[in-house]
């Protein structure tokens, strides 16, 4: 049975093989494309560990550059923070002065 932190090497690896593969690329023209070498290229499919940098460079080369920043959220953007700013400036509402008018049954005139 795989770890966790394995097991993620193992999703990365099949998600870029995925995409590579889509995009009609061998691992050669990965390689000449990222500057990454056919090796790490391979390793990463693998689910073997590469440097960061070359998962960055392969991510590029395969157009997935606007997806890198789903990696790690960005804590200003949390749902939690805008409720908590919202806090502040939070007042009640007030009833309107509104003419009431008495309750009537449906056959009331």
């Amino acid at each position: 049975m795989k770890t966790g932190y394995q097991s993620y090497l193992s999703e990365i690896g099949r998600k870029v093989k995925q995409y590579r593969v889509n995009a009609n690329l061998t691992q050669r023209d990965l390689e000449k494309k990222s500057g990454v070498s056919t090796r790490s290229i391979s390793r990463l499919e693998q689910g073997a560990s590469v440097q960061l940098e070359s998962l960055i460079r392969i991510l590029l080369a395969l157009d997935l550059g606007d997806h890198i920043d789903l990696l790690i959220p960005d804590q200003t953007k949390r749902p939690s923070d805008y409720l908590m700013k919202n806090e502040k400036n939070r007042q009640r509402v007030k009833k309107g002065s509104s003419k009431k008018e008495s309750f009537k049954w449906g056959d009331e005139k």
